[in-house]
């Protein structure tokens, strides 16, 4: 199988990208990383993880040391290339300041590079903000996003699936995302299912 990207972001919501690190790897999914300094920033105050993007050490997320970590600034990683074969990637959570890049195809990072690279190639890109509410300008790069073949999948967990704590809000985020890259899990009950 080929790996899955996964870029994390300065948006809230970084339990969510915990999360969905946890469940990859846990589904034996070969996991390349990359985090912008904001997102970095995000762990650190929502989750208390101290996460040194020079010197990465995929514990401080709590995750085995099989995953690929690449920083924000390095346009030589695999997936800044289209020659990069991938399953998909996920930017998790997604900033505003993320989205507009990759809507205007103005690559800052590596993160917003590779997603860059996910569209050119129509590969699957998913894009998960968590930011509410919405403006104009985040509404009209949603739509550009989604024209050009990108996934928005807003981090808008549902409450028909027998909720009984935060974390199956969580679980209900991570298993829409996990539908998307075809990432077979239990995470939550489907719709109709017994």
């Amino acid at each position: 199988m080929n790996p899955i990207v996964v870029g994390i972001t300065g948006a809230s919501g970084a339990v969510y990208a915990a999360r969905l690190l946890e469940v990859l790897q846990s589904c034996g999914r070969d996991v390349h990383l990359s985090i912008s300094p904001s997102g970095r920033d995000v762990l650190e105050h929502e989750l208390k993880l101290e996460i040194d993007l020079d010197r990465f050490d995929a514990q401080e997320l709590k995750l085995r040391d099989e995953l690929q970590y690449y920083h924000h600034q390095d346009y030589m990683a695999p997936m800044a290339s289209g020659s990069f074969l991938s399953a998909g990637m996920v930017i998790c959570p997604c900033s505003g300041t993320t989205l507009s890049a990759v809507a205007s195809g103005a690559a800052n990072n590596l993160i917003q590079r590779a997603a860059e690279v996910h569209l050119k190639e129509r590969r699957k890109l998913i894009l998960v903000p968590r930011e509410t509410p919405l403006s104009m300008a985040h509404i009209d790069n949603m739509r550009r996003v989604t024209e050009a073949g990108a996934v928005v999948l807003p981090a808008s967990p549902g409450w028909y699936h027998d909720v009984r704590s935060p974390s199956d809000l969580v679980d209900f985020v991570v298993a829409r995302i996990c539908d998307q890259l075809s990432v077979e899990h239990s995470l939550m009950q489907r719709w109709g299912a017994e």
